[in-house]
């Protein structure tokens, strides 16, 4: 008799772990959906196409000078840091740092993550002197008056270096003719030992800065050769190697 009571008892926390377990399993499907777009929304590789709002997107955001009537004219996204604070961009587009904001998200107007002023930039001594193009590579800090953090609020990009020479990277981006980011994923090839090239269209003024993001983590911007490219068709970016590396991590760790 006990033991059939206690089999029958054992039956039915059976059942509830089952069920816990379904729970769970769709509770991390939820939360996976947040930070993966949907399938369906990614275009095929080598096209471009409206990036839809989603968790990655929103880290990246338009550049521009001095607010949102200034007109946007790079791209940039915000990298993980010690203090939450950092942004990546190329060189090129932090001539005027003073005077430059960033509003993460951006899209048909409005910034719903809020505008953020430059509050420091940190560039390679071989792009101040020279503007060297494989040093077409920035990082910024920024900050909003409230005290926010940028990273706290849309989350941040890991930064990773010495990727295949065939990586492929999905780009981030905002042509300044359009008020929404575009998408375009490619493998990429070595233009240089020190110059990596894509095949997207449309990726014109506007764009340069824009994340390159191979499995998610920052592998480069558009920048560097020629400004990041003459034509919408090709884009490049420096490789990311030991020098822009130590200019994250300075950025990284300094005080925001």
């Amino acid at each position: 008799m006990i033991q059939r009571i206690l089999l029958r008892q054992a039956g039915r926390p059976r059942a509830r772990r089952a069920s816990r377990i379904l729970l769970a399993v769709a509770a991390m499907a939820a939360l996976l959906s947040v930070d993966m777009p949907d399938a369906a929304a990614v275009p095929p590789l080598g096209v471009t196409a409206t990036a839809l709002p989603d968790a990655g997107v929103a880290r990246v955001g338009a550049l521009f000078a001095d607010d949102l009537d200034g007109g946007h004219f790079c791209t940039a996204a915000v990298v993980r840091s010690a203090d939450r604070d950092v942004i990546a961009t190329a060189a090129h587009c932090l001539d005027h740092p003073d005077t430059t904001v960033f509003a993460p998200g951006y899209r048909d107007g409005a910034a719903p993550y809020g505008v953020w002023r430059l509050t420091d930039v940190h560039l390679a001594p071989d792009w101040t002197d020279g503007r060297n193009p494989d040093d077409d590579i920035a990082f910024a800090t920024v900050a909003r008056p409230d005290g926010a953090r940028i990273e706290d609020v849309v989350g941040a990009f890991p930064v990773a270096t010495e990727q295949s020479d065939d990586v492929t990277v999905t780009v981030l981006g905002y042509p300044s003719t359009l008020d929404a980011p575009l998408r375009c994923s490619n493998a990429t090839g070595l233009f240089s030992p020190t110059q990596r090239r894509i095949d997207c269209p449309d990726l014109s003024g506007g764009t340069s800065g824009s994340p390159w993001l191979a499995d998610g983590a920052l592998a480069g911007v558009l920048g560097g050769y020629e400004g990041g490219g003459t034509v919408p068709e090709v884009s490049y970016s420096a490789v990311m190697g030991d020098q822009a590396l130590e200019l994250y991590r300075e950025a990284a760790v300094s005080a925001g």
